[in-house]
């Protein structure tokens, strides 16, 4: 069982920058594809970034150049870093955690852009 949570969430003018942060357990890591999800009220949950243990990176299209992932095996954690924050980017952010075909999720982490 990996334990998965995030932590960063706010409040956040339009324009403004949040960084998200998510800790999973287990000793094997590096081998995690993590990811970050979102969901906003009364739609799907969709993909916003991913990232592989050998450090890949993907995206949503429409988030290129305003997100940006990472991740830290030494501690565990993967980060997204959201710049110029749109009030449609409002939404639950969730960590994910994909190994050995087996997907964990964290409780998610609200994120409110205000115009």
């Amino acid at each position: 069982q990996v334990q998965v949570v995030e932590s960063g969430g706010g409040l956040v003018q339009a324009g403004g920058s949040l960084r998200l942060s998510c800790a999973a357990s287990g000793s094997a890591f590096r081998l995690y594809t993590m990811g970050w999800y979102r969901q906003a009220p009364g739609k799907q949950r969709e993909l916003v970034a991913g990232i592989t243990g050998g450090f890949n990176t993907n995206y949503d299209d429409s988030l290129k150049g305003r997100f940006t992932i990472s991740r830290d095996n030494a501690k565990n954690t993967v980060s997204l870093q959201m710049d110029s924050l749109k009030p449609e980017d409002t939404a639950v952010y969730y960590c994910n955690a994909k190994v050995m075909a087996r997907e964990y999720w964290g409780q998610g982490t609200q994120v409110t852009v205000s115009s």
